[in-house]
């Protein structure tokens, strides 16, 4: 449902820009009859009312994760998907990003039906598929150098797989706000595991490849597919059967 383009905001505009009406749900392969499901959310702003902008770095650093998710599920009915944002920030109690987030999960479930959903999100996007980690089809979180302010909520997460990626020496956002969130979310009784990386920074540049393939065994452990030896599928040990 593709209807007019969003309006480009002025760069000193206070007002949100015309909202972008078109589907929040980007679809990288839709399967006839999916059994599971993973969404990517990339990362943003605190503050952007603006639409992301044609070029946008953070949707482009999420397309190899996808690419190695695709990959690896390459025989299964797994759909593989991204949330569109209206908004290019957070902006506060608007929570713009979670609120994209739920439509693309409305879409989805339109489109799939109640399959079980794996939130990959980055940044930003950590962020939002954590606030959203609670709903009943989200099976697991794997979160890339999100974004956790002290005191994010964690008791939604209960009985979820809760896995978090990040770099020490990140100075965007704090690898000891998503210690201390996996560790409440812990006692609030998620299943957590914390994966300090050696590099990468924010951006997971350095040593790309480990974060696309930790993040991948992440997610094919939330849904329960296991590695088999295969032929290589580029996610740096991943390896899957047919589906049976």
């Amino acid at each position: 449902m593709n209807a007019r383009p969003p309006r480009p905001a002025r760069a000193d505009s206070t007002r949100p820009s015309e909202p972008d009406d078109r589907d929040a749900l980007v679809l990288r392969r839709s399967p006839a009859r999916p059994q599971a499901a993973v969404l990517l959310l990339h990362g943003g702003r605190a503050d952007g009312l603006e639409a992301p902008p044609a070029l946008n770095l953070p949707a482009l650093r999420m397309r190899p994760f996808a690419t190695a998710l695709l990959r690896a599920t390459r025989s299964r009915p797994v759909l593989v998907g991204r949330v569109r944002y209206r908004r290019r920030g957070w902006n506060g109690e608007r929570q713009d990003t979670v609120r994209d987030a739920r439509r693309a999960l409305a879409e989805l479930r339109h489109l799939a039906g109640p399959v079980p959903v794996v939130l990959v999100g980055h940044s930003m996007g950590g962020r939002a598929a954590l606030r959203l980690g609670g709903l009943d089809e989200v099976r697991a979180v794997v979160a890339l150098a999100p974004w956790c302010p002290e005191g994010e909520p964690v008791a939604h997460l209960a009985g979820r797989r809760v896995t978090v990626l990040h770099d020490e020496s990140d100075r965007v956002t704090r690898a000891a706000g998503s210690w201390d969130l996996l560790h409440r979310a812990q006692e609030a009784g998620a299943l957590t595991a914390a994966v300090p990386m050696p590099h990468g920074g924010h951006t997971m540049l350095r040593d790309a490849r480990r974060w696309h393939r930790l993040a991948t065994e992440a997610v094919l452990d939330a849904l329960g597919i296991g590695p088999q030896d295969a032929e290589g599928t580029g996610t740096g040990g991943v390896r899957l059967g047919s589906a049976g």
